[in-house]
């Protein structure tokens, strides 16, 4: 598995239309403050990747998390009551850490980041957001969105364990992926 530069090109105007089974998420992507992650989301989101993967980690006051592929063969309930390949699936590649030059790495209130494992470039497809600010992820993990109204908010904050990615649009995209 090796580090993927997306072919992508980011403008820094896509938004991100996150259709969930609690409602629409709509996030002003990043894309001239972490141009690789923005790219690479945009790129899986136009292929379909997210389509039926659950949310499978739920921190109250902390973070909801999805993008692993392996939750699309579990029910709502079963992911719910977990499993161990929940949390470890990717698009088969990794993508380099951008937290060290965005200039806007903050972690607020419904701030989308991607997750990644201990080494540094291991982020892939799995995303999270911020329930409450979240500082102390700042200098870790890199950011790519921030929902552009409260009722964006509302909806992931009420986003739970075992609920759905229906699917996602990107608008103003610059070319396909």
């Amino acid at each position: 598995m090796g580090i993927y530069t997306p072919k992508y090109q980011v403008n820094g105007e896509e938004i991100a239309v996150i259709h969930t089974n609690q409602g629409d998420i709509t996030v002003k992507l990043a894309g001239n403050d972490a141009p690789i992650h923005v790219a690479n989301f945009v790129e899986l989101s136009q292929k379909g990747y997210y389509n039926g993967i659950k949310f499978h980690r739920f921190e109250p006051s902390f973070v909801i998390q999805g993008g692993c592929p392996n939750s699309r063969e579990f029910t709502r309930g079963e992911v719910r009551r977990g499993d161990r390949s929940l949390g470890t699936g990717g698009p088969g590649y990794t993508i380099k850490g951008e937290w060290m030059v965005n200039p806007n790495n903050f972690h607020k209130d419904g701030t989308m980041a991607m997750a990644r494992t201990s080494v540094p470039d291991s982020a892939g497809s799995q995303f999270y957001f911020c329930l409450g600010e979240q500082s102390f992820l700042d200098k870790n993990y890199t950011v790519f969105g921030d929902p552009i109204d409260e009722e964006s908010l509302k909806v992931i904050h009420i986003l739970r364990k075992g609920d759905e990615i229906l699917s996602i649009d990107i608008l103003n995209a610059s070319n396909g992926a």
